[in-house]
């Protein structure tokens, strides 16, 4: 008897009906063949009221052919845009989105490493300006940025638990999500335990919003020439890849890039994760207790 009502809550799971995105969450769309990468100015995309800003999602979007359910994580502290006091009249006013996140890019921002944490905000504001004035990426690249002290730092605009369209990763930035590490980590240089460990929580919660396990390989399209793949090809990456990995670039360093497989398996420790079941199903927890007490 015990088996069979686990079978009926597994039919019950599989036969989840779609359903539409959340509301205030729209799919940037290009005009005339562009691509994230291109001018600002010719992408149309809904404006979030901010209001939901923050706000949590109900339910993520579900693809006609999967069905991906929330695997949740804690959501880590973020250091606001307010916060850091960003100067909103720089950035271009409205945020680009995506269906849903499926992957994260690490990236370093190249800058020094001797910094005192309480100067970071500076820090970010100078990025800030190069990456709107001198880059012209209409706001900053990066969604997140983290500091050696373990503090994570919203990026660009549009709010932290939705699908914001960066300029991180050339030809990867739809569905992906850029999170930096401020310093330089080149072979070599040690990378700071609280850095790492914020990384991984930061993932793991992004992630965890659409289902996706922080070990998983993503298929991945490309939408520039630019990158390692030419425009329109698919591309299999890990769930929590380098910049490297879509960019001919040494970014995130040799010393960060080496340390992804262990970002990777804390991200999954946080999102719960058991190992990887025969089965594409991913049962609740206490359907897991059930199946594993009735053999």
């Amino acid at each position: 008897m015990r088996l069979y009502r686990i079978a009926l809550w597994v039919t019950a799971l599989v036969a989840v009906p779609l359903m539409a995105a959340p509301p205030g969450v729209s799919t940037a769309r290009a005009v005339g063949g562009t691509t994230p990468e291109g001018p600002l100015a010719v992408w149309r995309a809904e404006v979030v009221p901010e209001s939901a800003v923050d706000s949590a999602l109900p339910f993520p979007a579900l693809g006609a052919r999967s069905v991906a359910f929330p695997r949740a994580a804690p959501r880590p502290a973020i250091v606001l845009r307010t916060q850091w006091r960003a100067d909103e009249t720089k950035r271009d006013p409205h945020a680009h989105y995506a269906q849903r996140v499926t992957a994260v890019f690490i990236h370093h921002t190249d800058t020094p490493n001797g910094y005192d944490c309480a100067d970071v905000p500076r820090t970010l504001r100078n990025l800030y300006t190069g990456q709107t004035r001198d880059q012209r990426w209409g706001d900053l690249g990066y969604n997140f940025l983290v500091d050696k002290c373990g503090t994570i730092y919203e990026g660009r605009a549009g709010g932290t638990d939705r699908p914001v369209v960066g300029s991180h990763t050339l030809g990867f930035n739809q569905g992906t999500t850029g999170i930096a590490a401020i310093g330089t980590f080149g072979r070599g240089t040690p990378v700071p335990a609280a850095m790492e460990h914020a990384i991984a929580a930061l993932a793991a919660w992004k992630l965890g919003l659409n289902g996706i396990h922080p070990t998983d390989k993503v298929q991945l399209t490309s939408t520039n020439d630019k990158s390692r793949y030419t425009k329109g090809a698919s591309a299999e990456f890990d769930a929590i890849s380098g910049h490297r990995d879509g960019y001919a670039t040494n970014c995130p360093g040799d010393a960060l890039f080496a340390r992804l497989a262990a970002i990777r398996k804390i991200a999954a420790g946080l999102q719960g994760r058991l190992p990887r079941a025969s089965s594409d199903v991913a049962l609740p927890a206490n359907l897991r207790n059930l199946q594993q007490t009735s053999h």
